[in-house]
Formats: C-alpha cells, structure tokens, sequence
C-alpha cells in the first residue's frame, strides 16, 4: 500500500476513536508534527511505528495495512491528492493544496471528474497519426532485428500446447476450447457481440463471448487464440499507441505460433527446402489456416531456421499497403519517417499485379527486377469485409531455388524509387487528361479519425460495457 492510503487510514481510525492528534502523538512518544506528516502521506512510516501506531488505536498492524477500500470522502481526498501531485496538475500549473475538512464532498467530485476528463481529452490527443507511424516503424525494426522470431512467444506457445496434450499438425477447435478451459474461462458464442470488437472477456467471471455469427466470416480458431492470448500474456491496458501496436503483434504471433506450432512445422518446412519444393500454399494446407496466417508464420520461422531472409506485404485493393515486413533489402516506398504501411505499393509488383489476374484458384509467381535487384514473389488474393487483399512473400533471386513457382514466366519492372515508375501518368496521358478531368475523391472512412479515440483504439467501451452487463451471470 501506498504511504498515503496507509496514513488516511490512521486518520480514519484515530477519528473514529475520538483521538486528537496530539493523543496520539503522546501514545507512540512521537511529536505531533511528525504524524501529522505520516497521516497527510508526506512520509512512510517505519514497520516499528506502525505497530506502535495500531496498538495505540487498539487495532492491528492488519487492519492498518488491508486493502479493503476507505470511507467515500477519504477515498476522494486521496483520489485527489495523488492527482495533484501527477503530470495532469502539473502540466496545468496548478500549485497543490491541502484539502481541508470544510471543503464539500461536491467540490471533491467535481474537481475528480474535470481532472478525469482532462485525463481522457489528452489521452485522446496523444495517438497522432505521426506518432502512430513512428510506432510503427520502431516496431518493425524491432521485428527486423529478431527476424521476426521472438523466442519467448514460442516458448509460450510450446507450454500452452504441452498442457493441454496437442500430438502436433493442424489444431482443431476442439483444443483451442481446451486452452480456453485450461486458463479458466468458457465460450459463449452470442448474436450481439459489439460491433468493435472480435470477442469480449469477462475475466470476472471467466467468460469468453465470440460472435455467433464467425462461422460464415473467418476461422473461428482464431478469433478464440487471440483473445486468449492477450490473457496469456498478461496484457494490460495500453498506456500509448506503441504499447497497444506491441500488444496487438504479440497477440497475433502468439495465435500463429498456436495454430502453426515450431516444433512440428521447422521439420515440415526444412524437408520442402531439402525438396527444393517451399510453398505456401502447402503450409496453409498442412494446418489448415488461411493464406495470411501460413504467410505470417513463414516469416517467423524462414530466417532463423531455414536461413532465408524474406518479405511480406499486404496490399488493399486500392493499391494501399496495409502490413509490410522485410529482412531481405528489398526497397519498399515509405515516407519521410520510414513507414511503409499507408503507402501506395508499385502497380508493377507482384502484390498489384495479382488483382488482374484471372486465376484466383493457383498461386501467382513473378519475378520483378528493382533499382536493388531482382526479386521473387508469390502472392493471392483474400477477401475480407474491408475489400479485396493481396498477401504476397517474397525472397531474393539467389533464394528462389528453394520455392514451388520458381519457373515462371512472368517477369516485371519496378523502379517505385522514380516518380515516373508508377506514381506519376505517364506523359502523354497527364498531357491529354490533367486539365480536363476531376476524379471525386472515396475518402478513406479513416482519414479523419485516423487513430480512433481510447485506450484500445476503434473500441465503443461504453457498448462493451452494457454487452457484459447484460450477459454476466446472475
């Protein structure tokens, strides 16, 4: 407990015994100024005084320290004066005050909650789009300089998947119910789960809401690991941007390392490298994942265990580049700050490219020379509620040997690093078009509100909220 909790509870003991300060005092052969101080939480009392201190109120050194919470008004006053002495008040310049008994308990609720808004407001405002990117950007080097394989995650997945017996290969829904009993919580598959989010956990009451309706829009494995894997890995609520993006890359490696174990693929990919025959394609069908995922964990594990730098990249339809990862030097557009997400990928690579493609049901391979080499790509298209997505890996030339697809034909030129590569018309068309055209802009839904407000971004707490309330167990 803190030392101001601790003296606000002497106070309350010493009043309700009708004790003066200077009584007290006395007791414990202490002057008057110094408990005065200890009771105000100006300083932490010795073990020795505090047991002095409760046999001179006949109570006990228990009772001194308990958490169980105070009366109202010294809950406010404590509230208050840790407010005070925090970045809020300070910021503001608003000098501390002592809190005397003749100030109203309305006083103290409505200088709790104007603090508790301005808390909110400038919560609000610090996930600027700008600093957003710089998250990102430092957490992409993070990844690059692991090559994307956290070893503690891994060591997570294997003990989670120890404990609930799992022979190895695709993991069935079965035992995602499995881990979700072994960390203490039921699913509830539900037809009003909050539109914001993707599940709800009750920790309270170790319940686990999933829509009913998942079935029809994804793998529900999925939506059921990465809820679980925020509880195991002890996420808290996110203090920044940063954090939560941390969080939210956590989760999902957890959740791919979970439905694509180490132990079992590492052996899986290395007899496809020996075969020369790596594909994609086979590792989403030997666990049974989407494209993205089995894409996602090849990263994971290509460099550290087959020793092959990659790429990845996830392109919207409209040409956005939405994810992106890179260990093999390969050139990506990105903006003064080093972001790649956001901007516009070349229409001569591989994650374009495959849009105009007519077979959607065989892979897409092509190789496209850059001003940084030549590069190796396989990529398809996914469909999501956003649009359409291509997912695409990538290796360098001298890496190719390895995959399926190295034959292909197709070939492509990107020199995205020139304006004229793609960014820009070309000549005759801007000549004949530029004057005589306005396009009228889709705005992207995001634009304005490119960092949606509170701690998890995007998310109508006041909606998640009244959903357990209406659902917690009676």
């Amino acid at each position: 407990m803190d030392a101001l909790t601790i003296g606000r509870r002497i106070r309350q003991l010493r009043t309700e015994r009708g004790m003066t300060l200077e009584e007290l005092a006395s007791a414990v052969e202490r002057v008057p100024s110094q408990l005065s101080m200890i009771e105000n939480g100006r300083r932490e009392p010795k073990l020795t005084l505090l047991q002095s201190i409760a046999r001179a109120l006949g109570s006990t050194l228990d009772a001194l320290l308990e958490t169980e919470p105070l009366d109202e008004r010294s809950t406010m006053e404590i509230a208050l004066e840790k407010a005070m002495r925090g970045q809020t008040f300070q910021a503001l310049g608003i000098a501390p005050f002592r809190i005397g008994k003749t100030v109203p308990d309305d006083a103290l609720k409505a200088m709790l909650a104007l603090q508790g808004e301005i808390e909110r407001l400038r919560d609000e405002r610090a996930a600027t789009p700008e600093e957003a990117r710089r998250a990102n950007v430092a957490l992409r080097r993070l990844m690059r300089t692991q090559d994307n394989y956290f070893a503690d995650l891994e060591e997570q997945a294997r003990g989670i998947l120890e404990a609930v017996d799992h022979p190895g290969g695709p993991l069935t829904q079965r035992t995602a119910s499995d881990i979700a009993a072994h960390l203490g919580f039921t699913l509830h598959y539900v037809p009003d789960l909050p539109q914001t989010t993707r599940s709800v956990a009750d920790i309270k009451n170790g319940r686990l809401y999933l829509s009913s309706r998942m079935a029809s829009k994804g793998d529900p494995r999925t939506a059921v690991l990465q809820a679980l894997s925020s509880r195991i890995l002890g996420h808290r609520e996110p203090t920044s941007y940063a954090e939560f993006l941390r969080q939210r890359v956590e989760t999902n490696y957890l959740t791919g390392a979970l439905l694509i174990p180490e132990a079992h693929a590492v052996p899986f990919l290395a007899d496809a490298k020996q075969d020369r025959a790596i594909s994609i394609e086979d590792l989403r069908d030997a666990y049974s994942v989407s494209y993205e995922t089995a894409a996602h964990r090849f990263t994971n594990l290509a460099t550290v265990h087959l020793g092959i730098p990659v790429h990845f990249l996830k392109v919207h339809e409209s040409g956005t580049i939405t994810k992106a990862y890179e260990n093999d030097d390969v050139n990506f557009p990105a903006d003064r700050l080093g972001a790649i997400e956001g901007q516009m990928c070349c229409r001569k690579w591989t994650s374009r490219v495959v849009f105009d493609v007519d077979d959607h049901f065989n892979p897409y391979y092509q190789y496209t020379d850059t001003g940084n080499g030549t590069y190796w790509c396989t990529a398809r298209v996914e469909l999501s509620s956003e649009g359409a997505h291509s997912v695409s890996v990538g290796v360098r030339f001298d890496d190719t040997k390895w995959f399926l697809g190295r034959d292909t034909p197709n070939r492509g030129v990107s020199t995205h690093s020139v304006e004229a590569c793609c960014r820009r018309a070309p000549a005759d068309l801007e000549a004949a078009w530029r004057e005589n055209s306005w396009p009228n802009v889709r705005t992207p839904r995001t634009l304005l509100a490119t960092l949606p407000t509170g701690a998890f971004p995007g998310v109508d707490t006041t909606d998640v909220y009244e959903f357990l309330e209406a659902h917690a167990p009676r």
